[in-house]
């Protein structure tokens, strides 16, 4: 019997990794990645790792769960020590739990290892805290990806008046339902938003509004998944403390210097 690790490759950029999820990257005899997981990673397996792709786009699916649960207990009964590859927190939205409960069911040995959550590690990068000591002491990660008229199970007035920051999931296509919800149940038009696209890499872009106006801006600026919506009035200190873009903006420069020289 081989094993199976669950291991969390962090919001995208490579070096926001764990040592243990590393480590499991370069024992691993199969690695199974998503589609969010940053490909540089997997230059860190061993030669004759086997990558397997199980990545989703949206409205498509190009492996489902059932067909990579099975190839999880396929590979670990074969004496495989087994690395299942998912971006940001392998039991935040990444149904690392359903792939556990499968492990369990079948006798397969396994370790969670967790990541760094794109609900955290993206409004970082963008100069976005979570939590403040004067804007916001709670702190909620919430499922954008819903429908309207369709079974929505989630308690949105106790997000609109109960929780002062949320870090939204996969929300981009459901933006205006989104903000509906949350001045429909009480909280303020005026309340700040931010999105935050390609968090942590290179590619990343933030834009800002309120719930009132983001809507129309995000429209505008064509921002697409994958992006995290942060919503409180937390994000009113990006302006004063981010730092990513200008990290980017100074690594830059210095380019241009060395090509000139």
């Amino acid at each position: 019997m081989g094993k199976v690790y669950l291991v969390g490759a962090g919001p995208g950029s490579v070096d926001l990794i764990t040592v243990k999820g590393l480590r499991c990257i370069q024992e691993a005899d199969v690695i199974l990645y998503d589609r969010l997981v940053n490909k540089e990673l997997l230059s860190y397996a061993k030669p004759e790792a086997e990558l397997v792709f199980c990545g989703k786009l949206p409205n498509f699916h190009a492996m489902i769960q059932e067909r990579i649960n099975h190839f999880l207990v396929k590979y670990a009964k074969q004496g495989k020590i087994v690395t299942r590859l998912k971006g940001g927190d392998p039991f935040v939205f990444g149904r690392g739990a359903e792939e556990a409960e499968v492990l369990v069911d079948h006798g397969i040995p396994f370790e969670v290892v967790p990541g760094i959550t794109s609900g955290i590690a993206a409004p970082a990068y963008a100069g976005i805290p979570v939590t403040h000591r004067e804007l916001g002491s709670s702190f909620a990660i919430v499922t954008g990806h819903m429908r309207e008229g369709k079974d929505d199970s989630i308690h949105w007035e106790s997000l609109a008046k109960g929780i002062d920051t949320l870090a939204i999931y996969m929300g981009v296509g459901n933006l205006p339902y989104i903000c509906e919800q949350l001045t429909k149940h009480g909280r303020p038009e005026s309340t700040p938003v931010a999105l935050i696209h390609w968090g942590t890499t290179d590619a990343q872009q933030t834009i800002t509004g309120t719930l009132a106006t983001i809507v129309e801006i995000a429209k505008t600026s064509e921002i697409q998944n994958p992006s995290m919506i942060i919503v409180g009035e937390v994000v009113r200190l990006r302006e004063k403390i981010k730092w990513f873009e200008k990290t980017l903006i100074d690594s830059e420069e210095v380019k241009a210097k060395e090509m000139i020289v």
